[in-house]
């Protein structure tokens, strides 16, 4: 396995049409996940619903791989990078990303979730090479100011118990830190085979404490809604999504791709508060805004200066 500044390029990536399209559904289906995730485990241990979750896409990935007649091996060089980014992208987000949902309202997790390309942005300056601009550090700070907005008004509450924020701070840090690993790496694995192993190996630690940490487990007393939205999760989360997210991951640059997430917290915000009736405040209004303001600044300005 070779180690890269540079995207590689192979017959299987996307074109940009393909690209763009793939972005609009995952931002459309990936937002959606959060109140489903919210009303799943508001009834079902974190632990629990994450096992299912992984294994469940897990095993979807493995029959999607041997349908279409993909090797499902891990090369050998590959398995201790593998290992290293499944451990930030899966593990940690998905843990940390289900916890921080039992403290805080989902769109209010939605947006500090989707910090993830603030941070992804400082490791590639750092492990991709790529240029640290002004418009870069203003949008950090911006960044920032929308963590304020949101954190600020519930200070009291935080400082009783800051359990929400905290998990979905450390989760958006761990996938920016798995997201930029998957540029540096150059995986040669097919991508729904590199999904599937990335779910399977992920869920192992989840799976081994689950049994210590979860009790009173009785599937016959969960709702419906409980199990629409683990089938949500399942079904579209991840097998769907995780397949589209690292398909354009290979296909894009780290940045590039990041751009991707600029949506997916209103849509998260917008459905949480139709299908929850999470109320909307002006705080989390004014975080949504800088959140995005900061991303446009850090992903969308540059972009626009290189062209002109």
């Amino acid at each position: 396995m070779k180690k890269s500044a540079a995207p590689a390029v192979s017959a299987g990536e996307l074109t940009l049409a393909g690209g763009v399209a793939l972005m609009i559904s995952l931002s459309i289906l990936w937002g959606g996940n959060w109140p489903a995730m919210k009303a799943a485990v508001a009834e079902i241990p974190i632990l629990t619903f994450r096992v299912i979750c992984l294994y469940g896409g897990g095993i979807g990935m493995y029959l999607l791989a041997r349908l279409g007649g993909l090797s499902f091996r891990i090369p050998r060089n590959e398995l201790l990078p593998l290992l290293v980014v499944t451990f930030f992208n899966i593990t940690v987000w998905h843990v940390c990303s289900a916890a921080g949902l039992k403290y805080i309202e989902a769109g209010r997790a939605a947006i500090i979730a989707y910090t993830m390309p603030l941070w992804a942005t400082l490791l590639s300056v750092y492990l991709l090479n790529e240029r640290l601009r002004g418009s870069t550090i203003v949008g950090l700070a911006v960044g920032m100011l929308g963590l304020a907005a949101l954190l600020l008004p519930e200070w009291d509450g935080l400082m009783a118990d800051p359990r929400g924020p905290l998990f979905m701070l450390i989760a958006a840090m761990a996938w920016a830190a798995g997201t930029v690993g998957l540029k540096y790496c150059r995986f040669t694995m097919p991508v729904v085979s590199l999904v599937g192993w990335q779910l399977l190996l992920g869920g192992i630690p989840v799976l081994i404490a689950a049994p210590f940490f979860d009790s009173g487990i009785d599937p016959t007393s969960w709702s419906p809604h409980a199990w629409f939205g683990t089938a949500y999760a399942v079904l579209v989360a991840m097998i769907y999504c995780h397949w589209a997210w690292f398909k354009l991951v290979r296909s894009f640059s780290a940045v590039t791709v990041s751009i991707n997430s600029l949506a997916i917290p209103v849509v998260g915000v917008v459905s949480s508060t139709l299908l929850l009736g999470e109320g909307i405040g002006l705080d989390v209004i004014a975080g949504l805004g800088l959140v995005i303001l900061a991303q446009f600044l850090v992903l969308v300005w540059p972009a626009l200066a290189r062209r002109r």
